[in-house]
Order: structure tokens, then C-alpha cells, then sequence
């Protein structure tokens, strides 16, 4: 992970040079406190103008258009193509077309950027435990979530998912993210794999692992080349609040965070 400009990030992995990715930060923008202040995201009561500045500063920086999703913690996935308006409800994205920048927020989810090593195709993803996990139920839905669904909608454009590399993003850490059983749940296929995700509190919750979820997720698809988020402290967006948004935390003491965004993109 290497600072952009002081400010973003820039992904760190030896994907093909023609695709191009970045994810920002709290830092570098003008919303006010609580949004402070490179907020992207247009739903959490920021003012309209700042949030509008911010994108448009996004824009400038990468020198296309990020096309951003209305996300509601589901599975479907959307081909972005030059006409492709924002606010389309699904939480992942992908494109075989230069210039069209799939775009992710996150506040404590987990952002997952795909790329072909070719540099043929890109794809991003807003892995939160719901749409990492599917709807769960019957044995035959059990481990479709949305990264299984883009997965689908790539092969059945065409697209060669035979050399795909991922890079995970910043999220809430296994060290902050306590949940239910109900969540262990929603994974549990029985492996030792997966139960390794969840440590056992005192209390009957678990200390779960987002990002180590999803590598599992990515290996069972083939995906042997991912870099970035490693479950490390320093990926937590819980524990640096000067670098990152977090819902969880900042929610309970301000009420409400801003969003950050990871980006993946063609060049022309």
C-alpha cells in the first residue's frame, strides 16, 4: 500500500500497465465535519455542492468519468459502458471498454478490484459480509455472493477469467469486526478454512475476518494472485481515523461517515 500524493492510495500489485486503479482516502477535499473531507458518498447527509466537488476532483485526477452505484449490500453486478449513468442499484461493476472507471464505496466494507493480467477487462466489487456471503439458505445457494455473480457475468460476456489478479482494499479489521453467530452462519460451509475466519468472544459473537473471507472466496474461483489487504492492523479502517472512514466507529459517537472509493480502470 503506497500513498498517492500523499493523500490516496495507490494499489500495490504487478498488474498489466494498461489497467489503472486507485482508492481515496478521508483526506484531500472540502466536506465539513463529519464528513471531513474527501467524502464521495451522496447519501449520508453531506452537503450536495461539497460532495459534488469532491467527485469532481476524483474525475480530474484520473481524467475520466467514475461511475458511481447506488450499493444495497446485495450481489448483482452492471457492465459500464460509455453511456452508463450513476446510481444504478448493484454492488459490483465491470467493463472491457477504455475509459470506463469502475468505481466502489466503502466506509468499513471491503473494496475488491479485479483485473485480467492481460489488461483486457477490469471489475470491482463492494464485498460487505451480506454480499460476500449471498443470501445464504438451502445448500445450493450457500457461497453465491457477489463475487460468484460478477464472476458469472464476466464469463458469460466472454471475458478470459483464466489470469485474473484482485487487489483488497482497506475495511474493518478482524480485530474490530464483532458479530453474531448469524454471520458466521451465512459462511459456514464446515471447513476449517472458514471457521479460522471467526474467533469466539466471551460472549457468544465472533471476531470475524472480512478480508480473509474473501481471499477464501477468491481461491475457490481460481484466483491465486491477490495482493493488497493482508488482515494486517495498518488495513483496518476502524483503527486510523485520520485516514480512513469508518461506519462503525464514526457512526456511534457522529452519527453518520463519509465514503471512500476504490477506482479500476482501462487506459485509453
Amino acid at each position: 500500500m503506497q500513498n498517492l500524493n500523499a493523500l490516496w492510495l495507490q494499489p500495490d500489485w504487478p498488474i498489466h500497465p494498461r489497467v489503472r486503479s486507485l482508492m481515496t482516502t478521508r483526506q484531500g477535499g472540502v466536506s465539513a465535519a463529519p464528513w471531513d473531507s474527501f467524502n464521495l458518498g451522496d447519501h449520508v447527509g453531506d452537503r450536495v455542492a461539497d460532495v459534488h466537488s469532491n467527485r469532481e476532483r476524483l474525475a480530474l485526477h484520473i481524467g475520466q468519468r467514475p461511475v458511481f452505484l447506488q450499493q444495497v449490500h446485495g450481489v448483482a453486478s452492471v457492465q459500464l459502458g460509455a453511456e452508463t449513468p450513476n446510481g444504478l442499484e448493484a454492488d459490483a461493476c465491470w467493463s472491457l471498454e477504455p475509459g470506463m472507471v469502475c468505481t466502489i464505496m466503502v466506509a468499513d466494507c471491503l473494496p475488491v478490484l479485479l483485473g485480467d493480467a492481460q489488461g483486457r477487462w477490469v471489475a470491482a466489487a463492494h464485498a460487505g459480509w451480506r454480499g460476500l456471503a449471498g443470501p445464504g439458505g438451502p445448500a445450493a445457494s450457500k457461497g453465491w455472493g457477489v463475487l460468484e455473480s460478477l464472476w458469472a457475468d464476466l464469463k458469460h460476456a466472454g471475458a478470459d477469467v483464466s489470469g485474473v489478479m484482485a487487489w483488497l482494499g482497506p475495511c474493518i479489521g478482524p480485530q474490530a469486526f464483532e458479530v453474531g453467530p448469524e454471520v458466521r452462519a451465512a459462511f459456514d460451509d464446515g471447513s476449517p478454512e472458514v471457521h479460522g475466519m471467526f474467533r469466539p468472544t466471551a460472549d457468544g459473537k465472533f471476531m470475524a475476518d472480512l478480508a480473509g473471507l474473501a481471499r477464501i472466496r477468491l481461491k475457490a474461483l481460481g484466483v491465486q494472485s491477490v495482493f493488497g489487504n493482508d488482515s494486517r492492523p495498518p488495513w483496518c479502517t476502524v483503527s486510523d481515523s485520520t485516514l480512513f472512514f469508518s461506519h462503525r466507529r464514526d457512526s456511534r459517537s457522529l452519527g453518520q461517515s463519509g465514503r471512500m472509493a476504490a477506482c479500476i480502470w482501462l487506459g485509453r
